[in-house]
């Protein structure tokens, strides 16, 4: 590791500087996924700090993702590859109508699955009949989900779709069948051809730290997807609240 911070000159405070010195033995590959990190008697001791410093440096890592703390066992460093979500790729035509899930797109060959699945047909609240450019009174179908990969929750999805378009059809059952959403509005006529997304980072609600069993200090990613057809209809509404940790977004584009 580092030598014994000192804090001198306008140099960062101690325990800033033994967070760093952790963070670079994790990212030179000192320490790997799921490996102890030094618990607080050892950082004292190495470093010659108070306890509250020791743990003040191990919160940094902790807030920041890099870590996680196991209750009764230690500090450990967070045994979990972040998912490379790619906009574009995940939303091609060819994907969903082969039959295969958005999610395949990104997960490869690891494993996801979605549950805690619930499918209702409620009033448009009156941003979501904005969005889809609903009358008033209108009704729309309501799935909400949560993604799990490799055991993990990932993520949480609010779909919104008009009812009158898809009630009654696959779309309002829990499992919509293959390709998803997307193959079964093509199947009525009405395929997606265009998507907006809007991201913002925030930080989490307590129920959503709790279905998400986020660490402390962990922000959320709120997108915003709306589909559209070749009309340029809104056809769908998806709310979704992804763990900042465990995602890396990336967009192609052309100059």
């Amino acid at each position: 590791m580092n030598p014994v911070p000192t804090s001198e000159n306008d140099s960062p405070p101690v325990y800033r500087e033994i967070a760093e010195a952790l963070r670079h033995a994790i990212t030179s590959g000192q320490f790997a996924d799921g490996d102890r990190l030094p618990g607080e008697n050892d950082l004292m001791q190495q470093y010659g700090v108070a306890r509250a410093t020791a743990r003040h440096a191990l919160s940094v890592l902790i807030n920041e993702g890099i870590v996680v703390s196991v209750r009764g066992s230690g500090i450990f460093v967070r045994a979990f590859r972040p998912l490379r979500r790619h906009g574009p790729r995940r939303l091609a035509r060819e994907l969903w109508e082969t039959g295969r899930a958005v999610w395949e797109a990104d997960a490869n060959d690891r494993e996801f699955e979605t549950d805690s699945i619930t499918v209702r047909e409620i009033d448009a609240p009156e941003y979501v009949a904005r969005a889809l450019d609903l009358p008033d009174e209108a009704r729309v179908v309501r799935r909400r989900r949560r993604h799990h990969l490799d055991g993990r929750p990932m993520q949480l999805a609010t779909s919104y779709l008009p009812a009158e378009l898809v009630a009654g059809t696959a779309i309002g059952e829990p499992d919509t069948g293959p390709g998803g959403i997307y193959a079964r509005l093509g199947e009525l006529g009405h395929p997606p051809a265009h998507f907006t997304e809007e991201i913002r980072v925030r930080m989490p609600t307590p129920g959503e730290t709790e279905e998400l069993r986020l660490s402390a200090g962990t922000p959320v990613l709120d997108v915003l997807r709306t589909a559209l057809t070749t009309e340029h209809r809104p056809v769908e509404l998806n709310e979704m609240t992804l763990d900042g940790s465990a995602y890396v977004l990336q967009y192609d584009f052309d100059a």
